[in-house]
């Protein structure tokens, strides 16, 4: 019997990025993005059997999109879609796992959208035109934030008065959840316990940057917060400031709530720090060539992620690794190295040899000797969303 397929959809504001999974497999049949929607310059870009393709899309929306990217899955694949799962970056407090899509999973969405303004309506853009395009297909959603409603009390909850929580939901709801929750999967696996277990730190490293603690499959705590932009230093954004920033930008320079907004999630993070770009591979580049900017901006990063680790562990019984992922963690040696050397407390020590002859985007471990584990693990949040997918299939089949 042939593998079920699983359309994975991320929906942007003005994009879609997409892939077709295949059960149990490492690579995607078919992978692409849309985007520039809604403008003359949108176009449609995939992927299948390492050959790229293109073609414009005029002024399509999402769901003349959609339309036109069905075809192309139909006439690349063997069968019909098993399922559709959709990645949806905030899910408040509704969802601590997959969800079968209906109309009140689309009004909890929704509900939580002030929570990510940016981000949900997108998300729901693309739930609605698939759904009406692909009615016969279960239509599954995989939550940014659900991995992290296992966190206690004391770890989500802000120092704020109560009715803060209760009526309105400010509180820490975390996000890089299918990351986290793949990653530290596969340490298990790939340090002989059994799938799920062990105590980890998980470092998702990218443009958005996040930490985690997890224990045994669930996590204790982690950086992010109520929203994206609390935590590490990341690429644009600032990651933690002292919280009466704004207060103090408005009234010294005048600036309002927008303008600010603008600065911490748009001009910080490495590019305010460097001054010349918020792309890792840039910054060490011109870290050689004594720009000090770069130089400074790499060191902010590498010691604000080995603060929020250390902080993180008081969540964990003991550590049996330290996990680095997404663009920066699984690429970058110089990154790994100038972490470690803050994490000595923590009894986690780096193979030079190890760390610098790891090939970019491959999975090993870079620990010497008597260290708990340090894995580089590439992620790979599309299969989470895919395996999710059909697991919630199967367990609805079986409790119908």
């Amino acid at each position: 019997m042939s593998s079920r397929l699983v359309l994975v959809i991320n929906c942007g504001s003005s994009s879609i990025k997409f892939a077709v999974r295949e059960e149990g497999t490492s690579q995607p049949l078919l992978s692409g993005l849309a985007e520039r929607l809604g403008t003359p310059q949108a176009s449609l870009q995939w992927r299948f059997d390492d050959v790229r393709q293109d073609q414009p899309l005029g002024d399509a929306d999402h769901a003349q999109a959609l339309a036109q990217l069905l075809p192309l899955i139909e006439g690349h694949t063997r069968q019909p879609l098993a399922a559709v799962g959709h990645r949806v970056v905030h899910g408040g407090e509704h969802f601590t796992g997959a969800r079968l899509i209906d109309d009140e999973v689309i009004a909890a969405i929704d509900a939580s959208a002030p929570l990510a303004p940016l981000h949900n309506p997108a998300n729901l853009t693309g739930i609605r035109a698939a759904m009406k395009l692909l009615a016969e297909v279960p239509q599954v959603a995989i939550f940014d934030t659900a991995f992290h409603q296992s966190m206690p009390a004391h770890a989500y909850r802000y120092a704020l008065p109560d009715e803060l929580y209760a009526v309105h939901g400010v509180r820490r709801y975390g996000f890089h959840g299918t990351s986290h929750q793949y990653v530290t999967n596969q340490a298990s696996l790939l340090t002989g316990r059994q799938p799920g277990h062990g105590a980890w730190l998980s470092a998702h490293l990218g443009n958005g940057c996040s930490s985690c603690a997890v224990l045994d499959g669930k996590s204790m705590d982690t950086s992010m917060g109520l929203t994206p932009l609390e935590g590490l230093v990341m690429g644009t954004r600032s990651g933690d400031v002292d919280p009466n920033l704004h207060a103090h930008l408005a009234r010294t320079l005048g600036w309002d709530l927008p303008r600010i907004e603008q600065l911490l999630n748009r001009e910080s993070g490495l590019l305010g720090l460097s001054g010349l770009s918020n792309d890792m591979r840039q910054l060490e580049q011109a870290r050689e060539d004594g720009h000090h900017g770069a130089q400074l901006a790499i060191e902010v990063f590498c010691y604000r992620l080995a603060r929020s680790l250390a902080g993180l562990a008081v969540a964990l019984p003991r550590l049996d690794g330290l996990i680095f992922t997404g663009g920066i963690g699984e690429n970058s040696a110089l990154v790994r190295a100038l972490t470690l050397r803050h994490l000595a407390i923590l009894g986690l020590h780096l193979d030079p040899d190890a760390n610098s002859r790891l090939p970019r985007g491959q999975a090993g471990s870079v620990h010497r000797s008597g260290s708990p584990a340090i894995l580089v693990i590439p992620t790979d949040e599309e299969r989470q969303i895919a395996d999710e997918s059909l697991g919630l299939i199967d367990r609805l089949r079986t409790q119908s």
